[in-house]
């Protein structure tokens, strides 16, 4: 009994895995699209975004070579996502916003998939979530900068903070013993949740604002405001 769950929650692993990738492999074909590039960059694109935020949990917790590079799934899964956006970007178009819809749903999958996978390598709750966190950003933040843009977990509505709630919840049920199918779903529809609402009703974290300058030609119309006024 103990060995089929176990069986069981590394398939259920591997498939939330595998399907972040799938869909952080679609935004970042979908970003390579929209700028223009070409097959192989589109493909580029397609893998960093899809495997960045793994690669950088599997080297931190020691599970190396990673599984974006030791398991041909993964390759195969962003090759066929970038392919599919490539050729068929009109279909994928017809979704609202479709970048960030992909972009939502990949998140939710990769936080719990590196909350999940972080435990199973004996990190701390701290440690897990913020692994989590990573995985689901990591992705995210790579494929923004080599398209030349602010990444988006810098910039827009609950992205990280998404990320850390669905990681938070499969690192809390792991606490509470709630079995790790349940808190992986969870978790994923949390995270998922909270960032597409967000999305939708533009909630976000306050934003560093910089008091506003003044033109020169205001400057100088306020100064003769102010001279008139004196006589």
């Amino acid at each position: 009994m103990v060995v089929n769950e176990e069986i069981l929650i590394s398939a259920l692993l591997v498939a939330f895995d595998l399907g972040g990738t799938f869909v952080f492999a679609l935004s970042g074909a979908a970003a390579g699209v929209k700028n223009r590039l070409d097959v192989f960059g589109v493909l580029v694109l397609s893998f960093a975004a899809g495997n960045s935020g793994g690669i950088a949990r599997d080297l931190i917790i020691g599970a190396v070579p990673p599984a974006a590079i030791r398991d041909w799934r993964y390759i195969a899964v962003s090759i066929l996502a970038g392919l599919i956006t490539f050729y068929w970007y009109g279909m994928i178009n017809k979704l609202s916003s479709p970048v960030l819809v992909f972009d939502a749903a990949g998140l939710g999958l990769f936080a719990v998939a590196g909350a999940s996978k972080a435990l199973a390598f004996h990190a701390g709750p701290v440690a897990a979530t913020l692994l989590g966190m990573l995985t689901g950003i990591g992705g995210g933040m790579v494929r923004d900068v080599l398209v030349s843009e602010i990444p988006t977990v810098l910039r827009t509505e609950l992205y990280a903070v998404a990320a850390l709630v669905g990681a938070a919840a499969v690192v809390l049920g792991n606490m509470l013993n709630v079995p790790s199918s349940v808190a992986t779903v969870t978790g994923a529809v949390l995270c998922f949740g909270l960032r597409f609402t967000a999305m939708r009703r533009g909630w976000q974290l306050p934003v560093a604002r910089w008091p506003v300058q003044p033109s020169p030609e205001t400057h100088a119309v306020d100064q003769k405001e102010h001279q008139s006024g004196k006589r």
